[in-house]
């Protein structure tokens, strides 16, 4: 069965010009940045850029410029999503804070040459070509292992994370599964098996979106065909070389002293949904919030909500720090 977890290409960045953009826009700092494009929309300024990491252009969108002293905001996807997955969320919380979404390498408008890659090095580029000193993570699925995995090796950086169905380096996978959630794996494996890539995204948006065990098309309209696009691009892009595997983070989360908040769906996986309450547990500064009617991608399902969530913990953060 094909994972929200799976490995794919990042993508690229351009040479910066800041010339003409004006006070108030983002300013990108190093050889490696570049801007493509960029506008002011009722005050809330938007920005297309590219951030080189190794031979890859990572695709950032840039929203916002943060009020006072407000941390960035760095979103990071699942592996069946891409940066557009956060599009509702970062547009709102852009009205407080800058934030940013990017997609990593096989995903999305990223560009790369195969080659050994870091997915924590390629997050450190970004946030250093922002010129963010220390952020606030927030990671769904894949992305949300790789949060963790730069919150170890570099805490100094990290004010706080949010982690939404999170995975885990260094934790296997479970070997099976049981009730609709194994049968429709199967399926998916055989559809793979076969290159039936388009069965393979229909069916993906059953087990990931709706959840196996809802009715397919569950979740319709526009949350469907992004993910249809989103989850096609991926399964369609070329290998983006080997990831450098990060070391375990199973026996390590107690080293993280950061506010950690985790969102699981209850109608995600049943092993997601533990994981995350074994995260919440294992962090020193822990807490857990299920999404009643939701699955693997709540903030696609329900924006408002998870908007509403998310500004929660800030303000939570901003009072603790």
């Amino acid at each position: 069965m094909t994972s929200p977890g799976r490995s794919t290409p990042e993508f690229f960045a351009v040479a910066f010009v800041v010339a003409s953009c004006g006070a108030g826009v983002p300013t990108p700092t190093g050889p490696t940045t570049s801007i493509e494009n960029f506008h002011t929309e009722m005050e809330l300024t938007t920005l297309s850029m590219h951030v080189r990491s190794g031979q890859a252009e990572l695709r950032c969108d840039v929203v916002g410029d943060g009020v006072g002293d407000s941390p960035t905001l760095i979103f990071l996807h699942a592996g069946v999503a891409d940066r557009r997955s956060w599009s509702a969320v970062t547009r709102e919380l852009g009205r407080t804070h800058r934030t940013v979404a990017y997609d990593r390498r096989g995903f999305g408008e990223t560009t790369y040459e195969p080659e050994s890659y870091s997915h924590a090095d390629d997050l450190l580029a970004v946030i250093n070509a922002l010129g963010g000193e220390k952020v606030i993570l927030i990671g769904n699925s894949q992305g949300g292992r790789i949060a963790i995995d730069f919150a170890l090796a570099h805490p100094e950086r990290v004010i706080a994370m949010v982690l939404v169905g999170p995975a885990l380096s260094g934790e296997a996978e479970p070997t099976s599964l049981s009730g609709p959630a194994s049968r429709l794996a199967a399926v998916i494996d055989a559809a793979d098996e076969a290159g039936d890539l388009e069965q393979v995204n229909r069916l993906e948006a059953h087990f990931w979106l709706d959840g196996p065990s809802s009715t397919e098309g569950r979740v319709g309209g526009s949350a469907r065909a992004l993910f249809l696009d989103m989850n096609q691009r991926a399964l369609s892009a070329r290998s983006p070389g080997e990831e450098r595997p990060p070391r375990s983070a199973v026996d390590r989360l107690g080293e993280l002293a950061m506010p950690v908040h985790v969102v699981v769906g209850e109608l995600d996986l049943q092993f997601v949904n533990e994981r995350g309450q074994r995260i919440a547990q294992g962090v020193r500064r822990g807490t857990l919030t299920e999404f009643r009617g939701a699955a693997h991608l709540p903030q696609l399902e329900q924006p408002d909500a998870f908007i509403r969530e998310i500004r929660q913990f800030l303000s939570r953060v901003d009072r603790e720090e």
